[in-house]
């Protein structure tokens, strides 16, 4: 199983891209601003969407993949996610307001796009990858995933602060060769992000002690100009174990 960080930033800027994460050449993790670097071949490729939760950087470019590489493919992208998430797609984005509602173009019996509900502690195997809906404690319902194949395990935390639920289901599984999780704002902001709901190393520190497992540990989703200050800080926070920055470009080989 490969994994391709195609963004991973909170913001944009220069070569910052937001979250999206491409497992092998047909699954994504979110459709953030990194999928927009990816060929026109490489986007038809694309047969399963799997949504953290419905805060823009997190599917901006999910309308635009899909506007695409219609009507050029024959099956629909299938995009998973909470039901609350899907129902703020298709309220706010998908509603020919917005956006066309692609889960209806072509038409109803073959559209580009369809929707899949998927709840926290479920499972979807595809292709001998396991991929576990999380749930995590974020300003809007949010999940984080867990994905393991027969030669390894992740898991991407999503947008998240301080919970138990997302490192109780880590522990309860055998396996965690990689954790990508995000820190978004430094300590001086932790404030902010009690209301925003996000990490800053100060509480992702206190969250990593309920971690049994030790997998290589890449921070995500940082504020963009904080990246250094914010890294710094994880590390210090965090001295047992190896604290690594995520970038796009990014590849790992589980």
């Amino acid at each position: 199983m490969r994994l391709r960080v195609l963004g991973c930033s909170g913001g944009v800027g220069n070569a910052l891209r937001t979250t999206s994460l491409l497992i092998d050449d047909d699954i994504l993790i979110d459709a953030g601003s990194g999928v927009g670097d990816l060929s026109l071949e490489e986007l038809r490729r694309i047969r399963h969407v799997f949504l953290t939760h419905s805060h823009l950087d997190h599917f901006s470019f999910l309308p635009l993949l899909v506007d695409s590489i219609f009507p050029s493919i024959s099956e629909a992208v299938v995009v998973h996610a909470q039901p609350v998430t899907l129902e703020a797609l298709k309220t706010h984005v998908f509603n020919w307001i917005i956006w066309p509602d692609f889960s209806q173009l072509p038409g109803p019996d073959n559209p580009v796009m369809r929707y899949a509900p998927l709840l926290p502690g479920e499972i979807i195997e595809l292709d001998g990858r396991h991929i576990e809906m999380i749930e995590v404690k974020h300003i809007v319902p949010g999940v984080g995933y867990r994905v393991e194949c027969a030669s390894g395990a992740f898991a991407f935390s999503g947008d998240t602060s301080t919970n138990d639920n997302l490192w109780q289901v880590l522990n309860a599984r055998q396996r965690l060769d990689l954790l990508l999780v995000e820190a978004a704002f430094s300590n001086a902001d932790e404030a902010l992000s009690h209301k925003a709901g996000h990490y800053t190393p100060r509480l992702l520190a206190e969250d990593l002690k309920k971690l049994k497992h030790s997998p290589a540990i890449h921070i995500s989703h940082t504020k963009p100009g904080q990246e250094d200050l914010i890294l710094r800080e994880c590390r210090e926070a965090i001295t047992n174990r190896p604290i690594y920055p995520l970038h796009s470009g990014q590849v790992f080989d589980l």
